[in-house]
């Protein structure tokens, strides 16, 4: 008898033993959970924003590659375009088969109808005039026969817009003379040249065009 009421007592000390040991470890509580909840849902947050951001450089670093490759295609065409707007030249003759124009009771536009070159096709063998495509220095020369005549001389003028330029003169009695002239000139884009026959004057002109009007483009500005 006496040894069982020993084991029961013993029985009776170790589950006291492990009632204090349950007491004294931590449980999860509800308040801790919500904590764990929260830094989670504060970093998915924070990822969020930082998945954003990194979307955000890499459409700036799209959209930069984008303006980089459209700013040299522009550079390129624009380069292109200054070089056949560079390319400007034309020399043209009175006409292809004899022929005497004048005397005019006013200054009249002369056409160079019989084309040799025309290079950027800034001179218009319709209506004689030459339109500059660009700014720049432009050079541009004048030649022409005259036959004999007492009553009438030859003289031409180059024209720019409105504004005589110079001018050249040839008054022969006999035989056959030549004269000529030209000028380099600062041009607009869309300022135009052309020549003038004098008024009360001729000029003259066949197969061997020997009346020339001829320019070109020196350097854009």
């Amino acid at each position: 008898m006496e040894n069982t009421g020993v084991i029961l007592l013993l029985l009776c000390a170790l589950s006291s033993a492990e009632e204090v040991q349950c007491e004294v470890q931590p449980q999860p509580c509800l308040s801790d959970i919500h904590s764990v909840l929260r830094e989670h849902s504060v970093k998915l947050a924070e990822d969020r924003l930082l998945i954003e951001q990194l979307q955000t450089l890499n459409q700036a670093a799209q959209l930069k590659t984008l303006l980089e490759e459209l700013e040299k295609r522009t550079s390129q065409v624009g380069k292109v375009a200054e070089q056949q707007a560079g390319q400007v030249a034309f020399s043209a003759s009175l006409r292809s088969s004899e022929v005497t124009l004048g005397p005019f009771r006013a200054h009249t536009p002369l056409v160079y109808s019989a084309v040799v070159s025309n290079i950027g096709n800034a001179y218009n063998p319709d209506t004689g005039v030459f339109t500059a495509p660009v700014r720049g220095a432009y050079h541009f020369e004048f030649y022409f026969g005259a036959h004999g005549k007492s009553s009438h001389g030859t003289a031409v003028v180059l024209v720019k817009n409105t504004e005589h330029i110079v001018a050249s003169l040839e008054h022969q009695t006999g035989g056959f003379g030549t004269a000529a002239n030209g000028a380099t000139l600062l041009l607009e884009a869309g300022d135009i040249v052309f020549m003038r026959l004098w008024e009360n004057n001729i000029i003259y002109d066949n197969g061997n065009h020997h009346t020339t009007f001829s320019g070109h483009l020196l350097f854009t500005m």
